[in-house]
């Protein structure tokens, strides 16, 4: 699938198609069973044009775990670690001032309730009839996310469509995408704010998480849209 917005925010990667399925695309590319893999990284290698597949078996790590849907946080660790470690062997992360905040966080977060064996992610580009994509995600920078979350905002009386939300990477791009998809909603959600995603990540490089209905939309709109004012051209001068 051929995408207009990303012609017009010059995007040098790759939208990628998020794909909860039963069934594993032959040759994707997956973390070994038990050993420790960062989604992120997962997320940009799609954004490059491969096709990569998530598993209950195949993501070990706790954040990811959650951020991806297949369960809730890891409560008696998750917790402790997103704080100041207490009792654990390896550094804290304090990104909570305590263990019951990093808690609540964690009884926050939504995770999808309709969830498949496989969150599988392709160039979208490469997505066919017999996939059935339930978001996208971007990997922009902040001239490119400002057009993403413009045009988001661009046919609606509301204007909080797009929503940031504290969490690890892959919970900010993934999980929270999934979530609103499944619930009907058109909401959008900046990610990868996360300081242990961002060691993954080109430094100017956030992402921008679109459910597939409103991503959809979003396509339909971008002809109509400032897209096509001087203003934005001015601004794809320095996309070159």
């Amino acid at each position: 699938m051929k995408s207009k917005i990303a012609e017009a925010i010059k995007l040098k990667n790759q939208p990628v198609a998020v794909i909860p399925t039963d069934q594993k695309p032959d040759g994707a590319l997956m973390f070994k069973e038990g050993r420790w893999g960062c989604v992120v990284a997962l997320i940009n290698a799609a954004s490059k044009g491969k096709t990569v597949a998530l598993s209950n078996a195949t993501v070990v790590c706790p954040g990811g775990h959650a951020g991806c849907g297949f369960g809730p946080y890891e409560e008696g660790f998750v917790d402790k670690f997103l704080a100041e470690g207490e009792g654990l062997k390896v550094e804290g992360e304090r990104y909570k001032a305590s263990q019951e905040l990093a808690l609540k966080f964690m009884r926050w977060q939504v995770v999808p309730k309709g969830q498949k064996e496989f969150v599988v992610m392709k160039p979208l580009a490469q997505v066919t009839e017999a996939d059935s994509p339930e978001a996208v995600i971007f990997l922009v920078n902040a001239d490119r996310l400002s057009g993403l979350a413009t045009l988001a905002n661009f046919d609606t009386e509301n204007q909080d469509n797009v929503k940031h939300y504290f969490g690890a990477g892959c919970g900010q791009s993934i999980g929270n995408v999934l979530a609103a998809s499944e619930r009907g909603s058109r909401e959008c959600f900046i990610g990868m704010t996360d300081p242990s995603a961002r060691k993954l990540l080109p430094a100017d490089i956030m992402s921008f998480s679109i459910p597939f209905k409103r991503f959809l939309e979003m396509e339909e709109n971008a002809d109509k849209s400032f897209f096509h004012t001087g203003t934005w051209q001015t601004i794809c001068q320095r996309l070159d």
